[in-house]
């Protein structure tokens, strides 16, 4: 009962909407506090151009708000880079930066990067596939690290519908984190319950709070964020905000599993390393699926996958030295 209590106490004061915030409030607030958006992107040209067109457009020309737009290319085949940087985007390629270190793929290894080549004080995170993108995305996690210096990062909520042959789910899109992140986290983090999307994909925090928390490189990122936070900052300096709706381009049901798994082994590593249980022996990182086969006889094809989990450092651990000469990272440390 004491955690229920605690997370309804901290639903009530820590969670708001986006039409809270105006910006032109949020330009008053700002005093000097630089701010940067990181879009990280594969195969977005569809969508890009308008996410980024939009914060340009409502952002920094009529309310001076945003001062760096970056998207990180990562490993596209079309052309997002391009639209990217005609909509007004400063654009890097994923493996351009730390170009000393080992390539890795995956979202959260395009976020970590996109830390390390901004130079503002607070970051946003918005996804790249967004098909309803409003400048209120980026006004609403803002409002929270502007006005509250208590608050360390805030993440977003929304609405997310499922659109199929049988019609639409109007919130039917949150499928792995009802499955999987959900039911672990009120487990064994039952301090985040509150949170109604805890893998929402749009969240913003303080530059030197997320220079100190490790980066998962692929889909466990989010959740691993929110349980290093919670240790390290403690419950109150997390926010979440309602940002209305969201419609995405939404995966199939096996990279649904792929994705699952990634979040159960990065929520595996964390109950480990917090000394929670002890492993008599590392989790395979072998996942069998089964997809349809194009001969006859069993009609089922057996397909692995590595869904090996791997984490970038925190970014303030790293030396000077490894850094690129023209990195944003290294010139705020110079």
């Amino acid at each position: 009962m004491r955690v229920s209590a605690e997370v309804g106490t901290w639903l009530t004061r820590r969670s708001s909407r986006a039409g809270d915030w105006w910006a032109a409030e949020l330009v008053a607030a700002k005093r000097g506090t630089r701010v940067s958006v990181v879009i990280p992107a594969r195969d977005e040209e569809e969508t890009v151009g308008a996410i980024v067109g939009t914060i340009r457009r409502e952002l920094v020309e009529r309310f001076p708000l945003v001062d760096e737009i970056l998207v990180v290319d990562s490993h596209s085949t079309d052309a997002t880079a391009e639209v990217a940087r005609a909509a007004g985007a400063d654009v890097v390629a994923q493996d351009a930066v730390f170009p000393e270190l080992e390539s890795l793929t995956g979202k959260g290894e395009a976020l970590w990067k996109g830390v390390a080549e901004t130079t503002g004080d607070l970051i946003v995170f918005v996804d790249g596939d967004l098909r309803d993108f409003s400048a209120d995305y980026v006004t609403g996690l803002l409002g929270p690290l502007l006005t509250d210096p208590a608050i360390a990062y805030v993440k977003g909520f929304y609405h997310r519908p499922l659109v199929g042959q049988a019609g639409t789910e109007p919130d039917g899109g949150g499928r792995v984190t009802e499955l999987v992140a959900r039911p672990l986290l009120n487990m064994y983090w039952p301090e985040l319950a509150g949170f109604v999307q805890p893998l929402a994909g749009e969240y913003a925090g303080r530059r030197e709070v997320l220079e100190g928390i490790p980066f998962v490189t692929h889909y466990g990122v989010e959740v691993g964020h929110l349980i290093d936070l919670l240790e390290r900052h403690g419950l109150d300096a997390l926010a979440q905000v309602d940002l209305g709706h969201r419609t995405h381009r939404h995966q199939g049901t096996q990279a649904l599993g792929r994705m699952a798994a990634q979040i159960m082994l990065t929520l595996m590593d964390r109950l480990e390393s917090g000394g929670r249980v002890i492993s008599a022996a590392p989790p395979s990182t072998s996942l069998a699926q089964f997809r349809r086969g194009a001969g006859e006889g069993i009609d089922r094809e057996l397909v692995l996958t590595d869904v090996a989990f791997t984490q970038r450092p925190p970014l303030e651990s790293l030396p000077p030295e490894i850094r690129p000469e023209n990195s944003s990272a290294l010139r705020r440390t110079a």
